[in-house]
């Protein structure tokens, strides 16, 4: 049985044992508990290595020049709306205050910092003592620029980066065997949700998934389309019709990785990408475009803060925009990244990592329209650069002769 059905059956499980065992589910949370430390524990090495070793592949001087610079600020750009326009639905929609969940410690308030305070924040004094507190904007920045260093220092780095990578494929493999215990933990955390605050906590957290799945088809349809439209002066139409087959792929298997080789044939072969941006823009955008997923932390963020009560000022508004942002940009497509994820962008806010348990019910259903999205942001992004490269073929891209492409080409412009 594949991983996301057992987790199903536990949220299942795990809501029906809470709604029986009512506040007596309280001794299932240290289970629960565990499994968060669990992915707590995976974080900061997980980031140093996997964020150190993309940037070092990022930054290969054969892939580094115009292409490559304008595919990073694009997806940059993408993600930054997603993140914006996930906060501004949510602070409209007010969907957490029917919860009323309580913090087992109360955030203390803190002053709020002037700006150029909260930019010198981001970068560490010792990077041992942010490694040690789990800073994660601190670990990010340190280990972009790390990065960048190994590049420059060429042949000699070389063992470094090696030991980087081996470290990194462990991470990966541990995160496979704390995920194996998922089930476990999800049933307990589930179980002590429900039985804590009973079965009225699924209506709102129904109403979220909803929201989530209406956010990413206006983000589709306002920018997406917007790009292809006004940007690479294309219709849209076309797109959508070639993407068929993967947007089936994605939404069936939940992961951009296992879905590349297909996006890869289809913008190839039906979309007119030319072979060489191909196969540099979407493995590079498989592992810095996450559009759907920063989409999906920021309105969960900003969803459990109403829910625990928790205001959202200036200050933690930043941190969140930034965690995700640079978060996403660079991280691997791992199984339960969306966990992992969500455990660092509630803590660099406050947020109780408890609020995990409530959205995981909904993981499989969030987590199909999320790679959904983000391989469409890919492949999007990918049509843009290669018609401004003057590698798009047209007539594959209209499927159409070329004089009746020119005809599409010349109504799609103002």
């Amino acid at each position: 049985m594949k991983l996301w059905a057992q987790i199903v059956i536990a949220i299942a499980l795990g809501s029906a044992c809470g709604f029986f065992l009512g506040p007596q589910a309280e001794m299932l949370k240290p289970i629960g508990t565990l499994f968060l430390h669990l992915l707590g524990m995976l974080i900061v090495p997980l980031i140093f290595s996997s964020m150190t070793c993309g940037i070092t592949n990022i930054s290969d001087p054969s892939k580094l020049g115009r292409v490559g610079i304008v595919a990073v600020i694009l997806y940059a750009i993408t993600t930054l709306l997603a993140i914006v326009f996930g906060i501004t639905l949510m602070q409209w929609l007010q969907l957490g205050t029917d919860l009323h969940l309580s913090q087992v410690a109360p955030m203390a308030t803190k002053p709020l910092p002037s700006i150029s305070e909260l930019i010198s924040s981001f970068v560490p004094k010792n990077p041992v003592n942010a490694f040690a507190e789990g800073n994660v904007l601190q670990i990010i920045v340190f280990s972009t620029f790390f990065g960048v260093a190994l590049n420059l220092a060429g042949e000699k780095a070389k063992p470094v980066v090696a030991l980087l990578e081996g470290i990194s494929s462990v991470m990966f493999r541990m995160t496979s065997i704390v995920m194996a215990f998922s089930p476990i933990g999800v049933f307990a955390l589930m179980a002590w949700t429900c039985g804590s605050f009973g079965l009225d906590v699924l209506v709102p957290v129904l109403k979220f998934l909803l929201s989530y799945w209406f956010a990413c088809i206006a983000f589709v349809l306002v920018v997406f389309c917007g790009i292809l439209k006004f940007l690479a002066r294309l219709s849209p139409l076309p797109f959508f019709k070639s993407m068929g087959n993967v947007i089936a792929t994605t939404a069936s298997t939940c992961s951009s990785s296992a879905s590349l080789p297909v996006t890869m044939q289809t913008a190839e072969e039906k979309l007119g990408i030319s072979k060489g941006l191909t196969n540099f823009i979407l493995p590079l955008g498989c592992s810095l475009n996450m559009n759907g997923s920063a989409l999906f932390q920021a309105m969960s963020a900003i969803f459990l803060a109403q829910a625990y009560g928790i205001e959202l000022h200036a200050q933690p508004i930043i941190a969140l925009v930034t965690t995700v942002l640079m978060a996403t940009l660079g991280t691997a497509s791992i199984p339960g990244a969306g966990l992992l994820m969500l455990s660092m962008v509630f803590a660099s806010v406050g947020i109780p990592l408890e609020g995990i348990a409530i959205l995981a019910g909904i993981d499989r259903l969030r987590d199909m329209a999320t790679t959904t999205l983000n391989i469409t942001g890919d492949t999007v992004c990918a049509v843009y650069i290669a018609k401004r490269e003057n590698e798009l073929n047209l007539n594959t891209y209209y499927q159409k002769q070329p004089t009746e492409t020119l005809q599409a080409v010349s109504k799609s412009r103002f």
